[in-house]
């Protein structure tokens, strides 16, 4: 919003001064220009008992004049607000949200913290950080978009001089929707190579495999079998001729080779398995030489893999085609997507759990360690993971909100999304550990041995035990197409939630509001697929990791939440946002959500940050590769690019007004509230603003910032 005060003439009104409802210092005698009559409590931002805000002016046909988002100013008569697209059935929303929170972290990265952080005794600090930090902020953000009626960044008009808190999220969801897409093509590339029998990752012998490729050395080694007791013919473990009973090893650090002039046996008798770590898995080769076709640093892109970049060009496209017409196809696409991958998941346990090993893995992952209670990581963990699972923070809740009609009990929906993503969290670990608990039996190693997270569990040690399975190809390709859906809808609602913002930040009636959509969710998709590019490379999984590390970290995301509570409740006031609900409702929410945002949520985010930047760790991939100091500083890059708006814009706008300390305050965080307010908020105070007969008015359209 343009912050500075301007010079006008004696007929118009700025729009500083329609955001504080105060008149034009040249205000004539005969009355040409009235001011506007606060809401109650209105005239100044702030304060926990403060409401209010200011209304549109109308025109004298009685045509609402909106304050319309984008640079520059327009003058002439009042122009109407265009109606806003709204779900054709709420359920639209709720698998729509379903669809964004409920992503890959949900399946590979929380059942591992369960079972890392004490077993069944890691629900207790993760729940309590549900009510006090996730139900809370989720909530927020809906709310906010559904009474404001606009997407990430227009709906911190609330409180104007913030912001920079949407254009903040902005920055942050464009980042993810950069370098998430990457796991739809690797999931896509898997599927695709699925229908095959055997499997390409389950033998050696093929183009992309070492000498050192082994298949079934791992459960000989932990298992100190000798020569004719074991796995079969021992001659053939080290050839790369797949044994008829051999089992591969897995997850083994990429060392350097060893020299194979020993004999099986003697490595069997005399050799330990730290011995024999030279020797690599064929999954792990398939994985590193033939997906990723892994370069030796970030400073070594190499060339670009054909096959990738026609992955990443199907994906793309699959993207553009459910988002391009807007809610009403997304909301018709999200019903698969949101639903197919809870029937794999339960596909997938009914047949996991009769599988041999099972139930040991199921007991491990719930088995409780109460001394991890004691532990500061298990609660940060615990903490991290509700803000990465939410999708707290990126700006697309409140993109979905604001397309919710006015009265929806939002309120209700926040508890009931939130329960449905710590259930599938729940749920997922019993799928992952019981397919884990039989990898670990057929391997004959612990399950500790095999427990992986993140890229690891998806496209190392899952595609590992298919191969352990009968029917390998069908369990292999009905995971990776759940892979694949269960990330395509978080893709698609991000791109939605950007483009959303970007489309309302945009003049209605200048050249690049008259833009159509599809053009505008073209131009956001092929930018970020130029960007794709570098991750498609021989280098591209450092690139990818750079991203994922440092654009969307737990850093990022907790300072954006610590924001939006601080915001809401000390600058707009969080008694004044609960009668907002309440409007939207027709009752207020629980006291605990107005001590949430003031007090518990922010205090949470600030421990939780700060213990995220006390043990800032450098950047490696496998623990073996550490990056560049250049590469680290293009990382802090990305991540202070979306958290440095908030200050920076706040800055801005201070210095771009005028008058007082106290005068520009007031002016900036005043509300500005859009047609649908008139209705909603005006009856209650009867503000009105009728100009006499031949008034004339200029319209001013906000700036971006």
């Amino acid at each position: 919003m343009s912050p500075e005060v301007e010079d006008n003439t004696k007929d118009d009104i700025g729009l500083t001064q329609l955001e504080v409802g105060i008149p034009p210092e040249d205000e004539p005698e005969d009355g040409s220009a009235r001011a506007l009559v606060p809401v109650p409590g209105g005239g100044t931002a702030g304060g926990a008992e403060e409401g209010g805000g200011v209304l549109p002016p109308q025109s004298q046909d009685g045509t609402t004049v909106v304050v319309a988002a984008g640079p520059g100013t327009v003058a002439g008569s009042a122009l109407p607000e265009v109606e806003r697209e709204t779900w054709t059935r709420q359920m639209d929303f709720i698998m729509s949200c379903v669809g964004f929170a409920v992503g890959l972290g949900n399946v590979w990265r929380f059942p591992y913290l369960c079972y890392k952080n004490g077993g069944g005794v890691f629900l207790i600090p993760y729940m309590l950080t549900v009510f006090i930090g996730g139900i809370p902020v989720f909530f927020l953000e809906i709310a906010l978009g559904q009474f404001m009626k606009q997407g990430g960044v227009s709906a911190w008009n609330i409180a104007p001089l913030f912001k920079g808190l949407g254009l903040a999220s902005m920055v942050i969801v464009f980042f993810c929707n950069t370098y998430y897409i990457m796991i739809l093509v690797w999931a896509l590339y898997f599927l695709l190579h699925s229908f095959s029998s055997p499997l390409p990752w389950a033998t050696c012998g093929h183009p992309w495999n070492t000498p050192n490729c082994t298949q079934d050395f791992r459960r000989a080694c932990y298992g100190r079998m000798g020569i004719g007791t074991g796995t079969g013919d021992q001659s053939t473990a080290f050839n790369g001729t797949p044994s008829p009973s051999s089992s591969s090893g897995l997850l083994l650090p990429s060392a350097a080779p060893v020299p194979f002039n020993l004999s099986a046996a003697q490595l069997l008798f005399n050799g330990t398995c730290s011995d024999v770590e030279g020797m690599r898995s064929p999954v792990i080769e398939f994985w590193e030489r033939k997906v990723l076709r892994l370069s030796s640093g970030l400073d070594e892109p190499g060339d670009i893999s054909f096959h990738m970049v026609l992955c990443l060009i199907a994906t793309w496209v699959i993207v553009y085609f459910c988002i391009w017409k807007g809610v009403k196809s997304t909301g018709k696409v999200v019903y698969f997507t949101a639903l197919f991958p809870y029937v794999v998941l339960v596909v997938l346990l009914a047949h996991g759990i009769t599988l041999p090993g099972a139930w040991d893995g199921i007991v491990f992952y719930l088995k409780p360690d109460w001394s991890k209670l004691l532990e500061a990581q298990v609660w940060i963990d615990a903490g991290t993971q509700i803000f990465f699972s939410y999708a707290i923070g990126l700006g697309a809740l409140t993109a979905l909100g604001s397309y919710n009609r006015f009265h929806n009990n939002c309120y209700q929906d926040a508890f009931v999304l939130a329960f449905i993503n710590s259930g599938t969290s729940f749920f997922a670990g019993f799928v992952v550990f019981s397919v884990l608990g039989f990898m670990a039996a057929e391997q004959g190693v612990d399950i500790s041995k095999v427990a992986e997270s993140g890229p690891g569990l998806a496209f190392i040690a899952y595609p590992k035990a298919v191969t352990l399975m009968p029917m390998a190809p069908v369990w292999a390709a009905l995971f990776f197409f759940m892979l694949l859906v269960l990330g395509l809808d978080s893709q698609f609602v991000g791109v939605e939630g950007l483009i959303t913002g970007i489309i309302d930040m945009l003049p209605p009636k200048s050249a690049l509001g008259s833009v159509r959509r599809e053009v505008v969710v073209a131009v956001c998709c092929f930018t970020c697929f130029l960007i794709d590019m570098s991750m498609v490379t021989e280098g591209g999984m450092y690139v990818f990791q750079l991203f994922d590390y440092y654009s969307a970290s737990g850093i990022t995301l907790l300072w954006q939440a610590f924001w939006e509570c601080v915001v809401v409740a000390w600058v707009y006031g969080a008694d004044r946002f609960m009668d907002d609900v309440a409007r939207m409702i027709g009752y207020r929410p629980l006291p605990y959500m107005k001590w949430c945002w003031s007090y518990i949520t922010p205090l949470v985010c600030v421990a939780v940050f700060l213990f995220h930047v006390v043990n800032y760790k450098r950047l490696t991939y496998n623990t073996a590769y550490t990056y560049p100091w250049w590469g680290e500083a293009l990382g802090w890059c990305l991540a202070l690019s979306s958290m440095l708006c908030i200050p920076v814009t706040v800055a801005y706008k201070l210095l771009r007004c005028k008058g007082s300390f106290r005068e520009r305050w007031q002016h900036l965080t005043t509300p500005v509230w859009g047609r649908h307010h008139m209705e909603y908020l005006a009856p209650e105070s009867e503000a009105k603003l009728l100009p006499p007969a031949g008034a004339k008015s200029s319209l001013h359209f906000e700036s971006v910032i």
